[in-house]
């Protein structure tokens, strides 16, 4: 190797490396581990979203540069002498890609995936920060169902679907099984609605289609009834142009199985896929991401197998667990060093996790203190408990601490009554966090279901809700009837009503019907 090459190689390493000094160093090898499959194993604390905004700007600044023995051109005395003047006095090198980065990503061919709406803005956020606006801003970064949203608008068509089709909540999920257990004289008591529910959910996750359900349930049995409902669910979905939560993971992954020509260009767009939480992913998460980065297998994940704690909602920690035999050359990083916790809390942590079964194992240390030692109380009901917590808080009061340096934190909402109870009668002000949601209100689902309508007029399932809201004088069985007729004809109930005076059934609705499908034509023209 010549001698201006194998300084430039040296230069360009220490150039990269200066600028994640901050990091430490596993973090830094997690951060210039660019290329093929990689584990983080991220303890809490440990600084896994720094990391993981760090791994993308080095993807989109230097590519897979650092370490590596490819130039990006013919490297003369005058780009050596510029790169050793950027080395020792620490400023930016003018046009850092040109001179340093080996096949870098642009911030498009990045998919970040979150768990939530607020990690996907906080990583984005953060990538600005580093990247700046434009450049942080284009990086896909989103929730597994936001990124399935983008997906389906583009190809929907290629699966039946139309781009325009209307996204079901549960609300909308529990309004279609409701009028197909009356449609089907289904009893709630011997199937609840909340049961059939969790079954077509699980279905969905197991990638398992109406047929698909059909042909495994035996005859005559609950598991027959689960199969029909399912069935008729998934064709009325169909028929109303809609999917449910379940079916935008679903409906892209069955996308991406059967059409290649819309796999091949989602994994030519994501040159490289990162993942977030992925201990908490489900069975057909699991299947979209190994679809996605099936292009260059350049997927990195990032969990803790001791953080699991969605199994209730489909998640599987085998995912985690077998990452390395599923992702073949997988390399795993583990990120131990804690930075929010004290000693003590850490050393009580990890004598009860070391405990779990079937786990990768990690040890989390800190260069924090001791800090105060973490104290124990088994109460003996409910009611002890809450009465332990309120004279704490009021005890730590009482020595001048301030009521906003307490929270309490319980498994389900049920158990907030009796400490609420406690709290009042102690005299104790508190706040409960989380309370109805914006978009759960009634009034901004009526607005999202007249919008849906608009885009959409063959949802019948937010047609129903809306018609008579606010009340026009058009009642259940007037709805039933247009419904009916409908089913019958075989079109969206709109059309029924669009032509509401050709129906002997709805003579007597028809002024009504007629007023509000004006002021739906109304509202389509706006």
């Amino acid at each position: 190797m010549p001698d201006i090459t194998r300084e430039y190689l040296a230069l360009r390493n220490q150039y990269i490396e200066s600028k994640f000094t901050r990091l430490n160093p596993v973090q830094r090898q997690a951060v210039f581990t660019t290329e093929g499959p990689l584990l983080i194993l991220a303890g809490a604390g440990s600084g896994k979203t720094t990391v993981l905004v760090n791994r993308i700007a080095n993807i989109i600044r230097f590519g897979s540069a650092h370490g590596s023995k490819e130039l990006p051109r013919n490297i003369t005395e005058a780009d050596l002498e510029d790169l050793r003047a950027a080395v020792q006095s620490g400023r930016d090198l003018p046009r850092e890609t040109a001179y340093l980065a080996v096949r870098p990503a642009r911030p498009w061919n990045v998919l970040a995936i979150t768990f939530t709406n607020k990690a996907a803005g906080e990583l984005k956020e953060r990538l600005r920060a580093m990247l700046g606006e434009t450049m942080g801003g284009d990086v896909n970064a989103s929730t597994f169902h936001s990124a399935c949203v983008r997906i389906l608008r583009r190809d929907a068509e290629r699966i039946g679907f139309p781009k325009s089709f209307t996204i079901y909540d549960s609300d909308d999920q529990q309004r279609v099984l409701k009028q197909i257990y009356k449609d089907k004289m289904i009893d709630d008591k011997f199937l609840p609605i909340k049961s059939a529910v969790a079954q077509i959910s699980s279905f969905k996750d197991k990638l398992m289609s109406a047929e698909d359900v059909a042909a495994e349930a035996p005859r005559d049995t609950k598991a027959a009834l689960i199969s029909k409902i399912y069935t008729t669910y998934a064709g009325r979905l169909k028929t109303a142009g809609a999917m449910d939560f379940d079916d935008l993971i679903y409906h892209t992954v069955r996308l991406l199985q059967t059409d290649a020509e819309a796999r091949e260009y989602y994994q030519n767009k994501f040159r490289y896929v990162v993942v977030d939480e992925y201990q908490d992913t489900s069975v057909a998460q699991f299947h979209l991401v190994r679809l996605l980065a099936g292009g260059t297998n350049n997927v990195c994940v990032v969990g803790d197998d001791d953080q699991s704690i969605y199994k209730f909602r489909g998640a599987t920690i085998e995912n985690i667990l077998n990452f390395e035999q599923v992702f073949t050359g997988a390399k795993t990083i583990r990120l131990e060093q804690n930075y929010r916790s004290t000693s003590n809390i850490l050393n009580a942590a990890n004598s009860v996790i070391k405990n779990n079964m079937g786990r990768k194992g990690k040890t989390l240390w800190t260069q924090n203190g001791d800090g105060d030692k973490v104290h124990h109380y088994t109460a003996s009901s409910e009611q002890d408990e809450a009465s332990h917590i309120a004279d704490v808080i009021g005890e730590h009061l009482r020595e001048g601490a301030h009521l906003r340096d307490h929270a309490v934190l319980y498994r389900m909402n049920a158990q907030s009554n009796p400490i609420e109870t406690y709290f009042a009668r102690a005299g104790i002000p508190y706040r409960i966090v989380g309370g109805q949601r914006f978009f759960d209100r009634k009034e901004v689902k009526d607005i999202n279901s007249y919008l849906a309508v608009i885009v959409n007029p063959r949802d019948d399932v937010r047609l129903r809700r809306i018609i008579n809201e606010p009340a026009r004088k058009i009642g259940a069985s007037t709805i039933d009837k247009v419904g009916e007729l409908a089913a019958r004809a075989g079109v969206p109930m709109m059309q029924i009503i669009a032509d509401a005076r050709s129906y002997p059934e709805l003579m007597r609705a028809a002024a009504a019907l007629e007023k509000f499908y004006d002021m739906y034509r109304e509202l389509c023209d706006l």
